[in-house]
């Protein structure tokens, strides 16, 4: 099981992060906003993991960041640019660029 854990939103999201990831990383989809219980349940198995938060740059993105936030406060957030707001439309190289901060990127052919 990889070390590392990528939170996205979207099944998109998790797609176009893939992509550009050279590394074994764990990338989960919140598939939107999370209850409280369900957040819950959602952290327990990777708390004790290296956690990086990448979502929308919205509103629903925002809000996800919070409760993060408070529930993985070690996480390390990724944000993109927000002229691009989603994850899912922020071009390949700006990907790259905020991604290689932090994991292995794929070598340009």
């Amino acid at each position: 099981m990889a070390e590392k854990v990528l939170i996205v939103e979207g099944t998109s999201d998790r797609k176009r992060v893939m992509f550009v990831l050279d590394e074994p990383v764990n990338v989960i989809c919140t598939n939107g906003t999370m209850s409280e219980s369900k957040l819950e349940e959602f952290i327990f198995p990777i708390e004790d993991r290296d956690v990086y938060i990448l979502v929308d740059a919205d509103e629903s993105g925002e809000k996800l960041r919070k409760q993060f936030k408070r529930v993985l406060p070690n996480a390390t957030h990724i944000y993109t640019d927000k002229g691009y707001g989603q994850v899912e439309t922020t071009p390949y190289d700006y990907l790259e660029k905020i991604l290689k901060k932090h994991f292995l990127i794929k070598e340009k052919s």
